[in-house]
């Protein structure tokens, strides 16, 4: 099922459209936290690409693992990519979990002019503490993200450009 999409590696495909969700998620979920004024506008965003995300380091992991087991040559060149990958998945799961809390959790104003739909702070202390949860594990989606692409990218191209 993760192996092909037509005549291509499933993998080849989806790891463009995870580079692009997974840092832009974690870029609003990072807005969404640090700036209140914006909730309205994030909030439901911040909760789709943090979810997407999973989605994404799952479908990509799935067909990473159908690509070695279909080509086994490739199982030593992709072995830091792989562990790289595993353990963006596992910051992923966190990272979805968090987006849940924080749409759940912060508070922010409505774009209503009512003022309906606004959210009130239940707990300053437990909205700081998501806040600083959503920021790090952004962070570190990102550069795990950047890793991940990296180590990919040099099993696969690593000495096949010409030199400059």
């Amino acid at each position: 099922m993760f192996e092909r999409f037509g005549d291509l590696p499933l993998h080849v495909l989806v790891i463009h459209l995870t580079v692009l969700v997974l840092p832009v998620g974690a870029l609003t979920a990072i807005a969404f936290a640090l700036v209140p004024k914006w909730r309205w506008l994030l909030r439901w965003p911040a909760l789709l690409l943090g979810l997407g995300s999973l989605v994404c380091a799952f479908v990509a992991k799935k067909s990473g693992e159908a690509f070695v087991a279909a080509v086994p040559q490739l199982n030593q060149l992709v072995k830091v990519h792989r562990d790289r990958g595993n353990l963006l998945f596992l910051f992923c799961i966190v990272f979805a979990v968090v987006a849940v809390a924080a749409f759940l959790v912060l508070s922010g104003p409505s774009a209503l002019a009512s003022g309906k739909g606004s959210k009130e702070t239940k707990s300053r202390p437990l909205e700081l503490l998501v806040s600083a949860v959503v920021v790090v594990i952004g962070i570190v989606v990102i550069y795990q993200t950047i890793r991940t692409g990296d180590a990919g990218a040099k099993a696969v191209w690593n000495g096949q450009l010409p030199a400059k």
